[in-house]
């Protein structure tokens, strides 16, 4: 097939994988699969050469993430059981004080996406919000738009949650690199995106408390009596800094100390994310399970019921790398390279385009993750791109399929409900701060690649 031809084919790809997606609402699993297959068909494969496609890309990247995603939704929904999340939100609300209290949520929202889904987080969340609000009378943007941003920029940005360690599987990124340019590129976004616009969008749209949610609030007094019965902030703020510590310090141990050391070894191992992850949920289900009464049926219970999300997750990033395997073998990605020499444009801003369009057009950013992770590897072999620059790319395509979250997204009705907002001041609110994470978060990285590229 010419040049042309296979360029076609890609884009007739992402077309149909679309429009099966958003017309016949057919799960995004089985969408990319049926793609791949398509694809793989009219590109001239054999149905033998597909089928070999398929499963390697299958094999491959649920080889790499299932461990992850897996083992850090248990440790998440072990942390939401045991009040970690209301725990990390009280203690920071008292240390910054009363007139810093949006700074304080978006400190929240940073650290207790790494460990917990966004919208769970939230859900948990938003009676402190309805409190704030309450007892203030500021609107719930001034604290809600904040705690989103917090928990948005770490969600997108930073692993061990699912996006970014779908799109590191799939590129063969190092996630030391990809956790260090997530927490540059993020802490920036999250400030400007949260108390800076939450500051301003506040002054312009009054959101109160809707009243079918006021029966969600705890009375004071409750709250107070419920504190004490809370983990402490230390425990909580270590567990969830564990895996990202000795993830770390796998990626730069070795780069300070000789290759040959003991040293090494031992931190290439405890500091695999897989590993890492494995240490933190063992030391999570002691300290917040057995040491405060929960019987070894109730761990478990726990345990199963965080991978029913995590088991869709998994599933659909394998898709996603049968459909970047597919596209490989087909020869796509020497097009794709070469189109964008010839475009002169940078692969740092062509994952961004492709990123954002995924998005905008379907919704969910975890199938723009996918779908974009799945169109730019087979460009990276082919441009010879490797080592930090891998890591910028996930980070510029998690920026990507952050923006303009609209009606289309799952996260924009959230918001629409839990904050009593109408579709207009929804998008003047919470779109507007997608789009700022995505746009800082590109900006960034675009700006650190002229020094690593």
């Amino acid at each position: 097939m010419s040049a042309a031809g296979l360029i076609l084919l890609a884009a007739f790809g992402v077309a149909l994988l679309l429009f099966l997606v958003i017309r016949t609402k057919l799960q995004a699993f089985i969408a990319l699969i049926l793609v791949s297959y398509i694809v793989g068909l009219l590109s001239g494969m054999s149905s033998g050469e597909v089928l070999d496609a398929v499963s390697e890309g299958m094999g491959g990247t649920v080889a790499e993430v299932a461990i992850i995603i897996g083992i850090g939704a248990m440790f998440g929904e072990i942390l939401k059981a045991s009040g970690g999340a209301e725990r990390l939100a009280l203690t920071l609300m008292n240390k910054f004080g009363e007139k810093r209290i949006n700074w304080a949520m978006v400190l929240t929202g940073f650290i207790i996406s790494i460990p917990v889904f966004l919208d769970v987080a939230f859900v948990i969340l938003v009676p402190i919000l309805y409190s704030l609000a309450q007892k203030t009378g500021k609107s719930l943007l001034y604290y809600g738009i904040p705690l989103l941003a917090g928990l948005a920029v770490t969600h997108s940005f930073i692993p061990p949650t699912p996006g970014p360690i779908s799109v590191a599987s799939l590129l063969g990124a190092n996630i030391g690199w990809v956790i260090l340019f997530g927490f540059i590129a993020g802490i920036p976004a999250a400030i400007l995106a949260g108390p800076i616009f939450g500051t301003y969008i506040a002054k312009k749209i009054h959101a109160t408390v809707p009243k079918e949610m006021m029966r969600n609030m705890a009375e004071e007094a409750k709250g107070k009596q419920y504190e004490k019965d809370l983990p402490s902030f230390r425990m909580i703020a270590g567990l969830i800094l564990l895996p990202l510590f000795l993830i770390l310090l796998n990626t730069f141990g070795s780069l300070l100390l000789s290759e040959e050391s003991t040293w090494v070894s031992i931190f290439t191992f405890i500091g695999d994310p897989g590993v890492a992850l494995t240490i933190t949920a063992l030391v999570t289900f002691y300290l917040l399970g057995t040491r405060r009464g929960y019987s070894k049926e109730e761990i478990q219970e726990i345990a199963t019921k965080s991978l029913e999300p995590a088991g869709v997750i998994i599933l659909i990033t394998g898709a996603g790398g049968v459909f970047g395997t597919v596209l490989v073998e087909a020869g796509i990605g020497d097009v794709l390279a070469d189109t964008m020499s010839n475009l002169n444009m940078p692969i740092i801003v062509f994952a961004f385009i492709v990123a954002s369009a995924v998005r905008i057009a379907q919704g969910s950013a975890t199938v723009a993750m996918v779908t974009a992770a799945s169109l730019i590897s087979p460009i990276i072999d082919t441009l010879g791109i490797e080592g930090p620059m891998l890591a910028l790319l996930v980070i510029t395509i998690a920026s990507g399929a952050t923006i303009a979250s609209h009606v289309n997204d799952s996260g924009f009705w959230m918001v629409n409900r839990f904050f009593g907002l109408s579709e207009k001041d929804t998008l003047k609110s919470w779109t507007v701060m997608e789009t700022i994470i995505a746009l800082v978060g590109f900006s960034i990285t675009l700006v650190i690649s002229f020094f690593i590229s």
